[in-house]
């Protein structure tokens, strides 16, 4: 019998092209239909290896998720870029490969990325999710969260409204 190693851990340069691929896929998964093909291209495209390279250099706090040497998943953490909302850290991004999901993946890098808020002093967390992606809202309600505030995004004109989630 062979034992799985599931690591979070913090993101290296070398990383990153497996990070855009998670990156692609999971917003594929998630936004075809929902954000407009061309903006959804456009900005698939803007996040490939070298963007990732980059923000992992520049020392972005980004977790990976390593599933027997795979990365599987990835969470980009930092203060809470909203003024309006009290908390002071926030969940920018926390993305699965879409064969790793509903299996408690997502879950555990939740709580790494809480964990590494916490640890650099940040009180309370944010995370925002568009309104027509229902698996995230699900998710984050699921782990606790409050849906205290609402947003918009505006992607080739169209605009999608967001929900915020806390946890103080």
């Amino acid at each position: 019998m062979k034992t799985l190693t599931i690591d979070i851990r913090k993101a290296e340069p070398a990383d990153a092209e497996a990070i855009a691929d998670v990156h692609r896929q999971a917003w594929q998964g998630a936004y075809s239909g929902i954000i407009p093909h061309r903006a959804l291209g456009a900005m698939l495209g803007r996040r490939g290896g070298e963007w990732w390279a980059n923000a992992v250099r520049r020392a972005a706090s980004i977790l990976v998720l390593d599933v027997d040497g795979t990365v599987a998943g990835y969470a980009t953490v930092g203060r809470n870029r909203s003024r309006d909302l009290p908390q002071q850290g926030e969940i920018y991004e926390l993305y699965i490969r879409p064969e790793y999901q509903g299996v408690g993946f997502g879950s555990r890098l939740f709580a790494a990325a809480r964990q590494k808020l916490k640890s650099h002093g940040l009180k309370g967390l944010v995370v925002w999710a568009l309104e027509e992606n229902a698996g995230a809202l699900d998710f984050y309600a699921g782990a606790g969260g409050r849906d205290v505030a609402e947003g918009v995004e505006v992607f080739d004109s169209k605009a999608l409204r967001k929900v915020a989630f806390v946890w103080d």
